[in-house]
């Protein structure tokens, strides 16, 4: 979290991963599943503190979850609507967006190196992943 999202990432919304083959068939739930675990699949919108990726229109991201409930976003900090968070187990994947590119590799293409995130859940900053149950004395 902190080498990818130094200035700090803040939550919008949680929602369901809509499965786009499911929603064309019909079915009654279209809710996007893990395909290794058959977990459902959750996006959390966020913003990026970087002022250096607001400038490039670059600033909105999603991460996205897979849990058997919907997670739930952080409190909001005091008088704001900000929602600082972090994502536990945080794995960035690089690929090639070529949907600027029209016609093929054109000199002209527009591609980029874009990012999918995924995570096992999240939390507020600071808050350990898995503390520890207090026992009593």
């Amino acid at each position: 979290m902190d080498t990818a999202f130094a200035a700090g990432l803040f939550a919008m919304a949680v929602e369901p991963e809509v499965d786009f083959e499911r929603k064309q068939s019909g079915a009654a739930d279209i809710q996007k599943r893990d395909k290794e675990t058959g977990e459902r699949m959750w996006v959390v919108r966020c913003v990026d503190g970087d002022e250096d990726a607001q400038k490039r229109g670059q600033a909105e991201l999603k991460v996205i979850i897979v849990a058997p409930a919907q997670p739930v976003l952080p409190d909001a900090l005091a008088g704001t609507p900000f929602r600082p968070v972090e994502f536990e187990d945080l794995t960035v994947f690089p690929y090639v967006d070529g949907s600027r590119c029209k016609g093929g590799n054109h000199p002209q293409c527009r591609g980029r190196v874009a990012y999918s995130y995924r995570a096992t859940g999240m939390r507020s900053p600071g808050r350990a992943a898995h503390a520890a149950p207090s026992k009593a004395a």
